[in-house]
């Protein structure tokens, strides 16, 4: 058999080869092509595998000028060597000890790829004295790595770290899987002991100045010692005026990709101009404190020093302590600008009318605050500013427990490449995540970039707000669905910060707890509740915002004995509030609490609205509505010694609470 081209064929008569198969003859149509070859493409400019592989990856940043006096003549650029020497020189001053008073001998890129042409690098000069093995060897510095980047690092090096089969990276937080609030220490100096809230119901404990140093020097000590650390340089705060300039040191991929999704990530051109951070966190969490150390009480330690604008993480690798931490810091700071930080959620309708959603665990913010019919402008963590309202974060940090595509679609298809997962259990073959399964934690997490919620409005920011909602789930079923409050009311049950869980005893008997936090966020909080609450009515008062307390809970008797208020009904209270229509509703005053609330609302059974109509049990209604005002009263103890304001404020507040003679 001949060939069409002319330039191989079988031959009619079959001449023998390697064990009797037929030979193939090439024949070539002109006299000098006599060999077979494949020219569909020309080879490779490469004389190595390691310039093939230099070849795979284009350099992606830019050679732009710098912006400033400092700019060179006749606009010369600077070269991407010298950029890269300048954020390393700061990167060194960060690591720098305090003791040795330089930073360490640093350098750009992975050690483990060492056939990569070296990168810029920087040299410290010692002062005089004894030299250490710290000093004789360089960091290499992995700095704003990409996630794919990240992934690479976390899979080769990090145990425990896999891709999923939505594509999201699963990794392990060690033998931490929550925050510990009873190890977070803030110093107390000169400024902050007339400034932040100290005693008392306050999440502040105090250390010392010089107990911090130790702890840095011990987190920056083992940062230097290792060959490589993780090096973020980004911000918080989508209002260009207000926003702040953070620099996290980490030894984790997981931690440096936790916080690439959670805090706003810089251009390229912002990236270059950054220049010294406003906030640096050390987060050595893979190394223990020193128990020996004053004010420590195990082996893990996050300290806050306000003054010197760090914070240093011990022996927790818990990534929710960065993001809570750097939270801290904006309740500290933005005050001093006058402008509210606010532990809320907040979204925006497509006529410009912005609502703030408050609320503890299990009160429904994520769910009510995610409206498809709504944009949404953050989930967690706001700043109420004289431009309005804007996230401080750049992601999302959702609970993964029980999660489903039915309950919370957008959570759901948010888990993917890019997004980082905590302590979630996976099959091991197809990598499917079983959200249901806490054999590691209940406190499963993902961390997103806020960008992967379809509605989220970019950047996150909006006008002034029109409505604050305070949730509460009512475990114990006498406080209304829906209430309009005055201003004073709004910053009693702001203060106050109330929910009801339910717990179980030992026998079975379950029965509802009262929980305050105050400004649904007590561990947060860096002033006195009392501050807040003033700039929240000043800003509501001054914008006319309204407030509102939504009772998400029980109704017809506590629980046990009635029932969950329908989310359908909630909804139609909130789109009522959305729409102002609740507005112009009439309204009724119930007793004890003193609270206005609506005698109809579409959507809506009047007969719920009023409580007292649903027990069947008038007496044990009465019974339970004191109960729970004694508790709001026994709380708020807590809070009648500080001044606000004007003398008669707190006597303002006070009154606003319930009434039980």
């Amino acid at each position: 058999m001949s060939s069409d081209n002319g330039e191989f064929s079988f031959p009619r008569t079959p001449t023998k080869g390697r064990n009797g198969l037929p030979k193939i003859q090439t024949h070539g149509k002109k006299q000098e092509d006599q060999i077979c070859h494949d020219d569909s493409a020309p080879p490779v400019k490469a004389q190595t595998i390691d310039e093939l592989h230099s070849l795979q990856r284009k350099r992606s940043v830019p050679n732009t000028p710098i912006k400033g006096e400092t700019q060179p003549a006749f606009n010369a650029v600077v070269s991407e060597e010298e950029r890269q020497k300048q954020q390393l020189q700061s990167i060194s001053a960060s690591l720098a000890s305090l003791t040795r008073e330089t930073g360490p001998k640093v350098v750009r890129g992975d050690p483990d790829r060492k056939s990569e042409t070296p990168r810029a690098h920087v040299t410290t000069h010692h002062v005089a004295g004894p030299t250490s093995d710290s000093s004789l060897k360089f960091t290499h510095i992995l700095y704003n790595l990409s996630p794919g980047e990240l992934y690479e690092q976390a899979i080769k090096y990090e145990k425990g770290s896999f891709i999923t089969s939505s594509g999201a990276l699963a990794t392990l937080s060690g033998a931490k899987t929550g925050r510990s609030p009873r190890d977070k220490r803030v110093v107390r100096d000169e400024t902050t002991e007339d400034e932040l809230w100290w005693g008392k119901g306050s999440p502040n404990i105090e250390m010392d100045e010089h107990s911090f140093l130790v702890n840095r020097e011990r987190a920056v000590d083992y940062l230097c010692s290792l060959d490589k650390v993780y090096v973020n340089d980004q911000f918080l705060n989508w209002d260009p005026v207000h926003r702040i300039k953070v620099r996290i040191v980490s030894a984790r991929a997981y931690h440096s990709l936790f916080m690439h999704n959670m805090c706003i990530r810089p251009t390229t051109e912002e990236l270059e101009d950054f220049g010294t951070p406003d906030f640096t966190i050390y987060n050595a969490g893979m190394f223990p404190c020193n128990r020996y150390t004053h004010y420590m009480t195990s082996s893990t330690s996050i300290d806050l020093n306000l003054g010197r604008r760090e914070m240093v993480i011990l022996g927790t690798q818990y990534a929710g302590e960065m993001k809570k931490g750097l939270f801290g810091v904006m309740h500290y700071l933005m005050p001093k600008r006058q402008i509210l930080s606010l532990h809320s959620g907040c979204n925006m309708g497509k006529d410009g009318d912005v609502a703030l959603f408050f609320g503890l665990s299990g009160t429904g913010k994520t769910t009510l605050s995610t409206d498809h019919n709504r944009y949404l402008i953050g989930d967690d963590e706001h700043c109420w500013s004289e431009n309005g309202v804007s996230n401080i974060e750049g992601g999302c940090y959702a609970k993964c427990i029980d999660l489903s595509k039915d309950k919370e679609p957008d959570i759901f298809n948010a888990i993917k490449f890019g997004t980082v997962m905590e302590n979630v259990v996976f099959d091991e073959h197809t990598r499917e995540v079983d959200y249901s399964d806490k054999s590691v934690t209940e406190n499963t997490r993902a961390a997103y970039p806020i960008e992967y919620i379809p509605n989220a409005k970019i950047p996150c920011v909006g006008p002034h707000p029109k409505n604050v909602i305070l949730l509460a789930c009512d475990a114990f079923g006498v406080l209304p669905p829906v209430s309009k409050l005055s201003l004073a009311q709004t910053m009693y049950h702001f203060i106050s910060g109330y929910t009801a869980l339910v717990a179980g005893t030992e026998d079975g008997i379950k029965e509802p707890q009262a929980t305050f936090s105050a400004c649904f966020g007590a561990a947060f909080i860096m002033l006195h509740p009392t501050k807040y609450a003033a700039m929240l009515a000043e800003k509501m008062k001054k914008h006319g915002a309204t407030g509102w307390l939504v009772n998400t809970g029980w109704s017809g008797g506590s629980y046990g004995s009635g029932k969950r208020i329908k989310l359908a009904y909630t909804r139609k209270i909130i789109d009522a509030i959305h729409s102002g229509k609740l507005l112009e509703a009439n309204y009724t005053k119930t007793e004890i609490f003193g609270l206005e609330i609506p005698t109809e609302i579409e959507g809506v059974p009047s007969e719920i609205l009023d409580p007292a109509n649903t027990w069947p049990d008038k007496a044990g209604h009465r019974e339970t509505l004191v109960k729970l005002g004694g508790l709001f009263k026994n709380n708020f103890e807590g809070f009648l010694n500080y001044k606000i304001g004007s003398d008669n404020v707190t006597e303002e507040i006070l009154a606003a609470g319930p009434n039980l003679e």
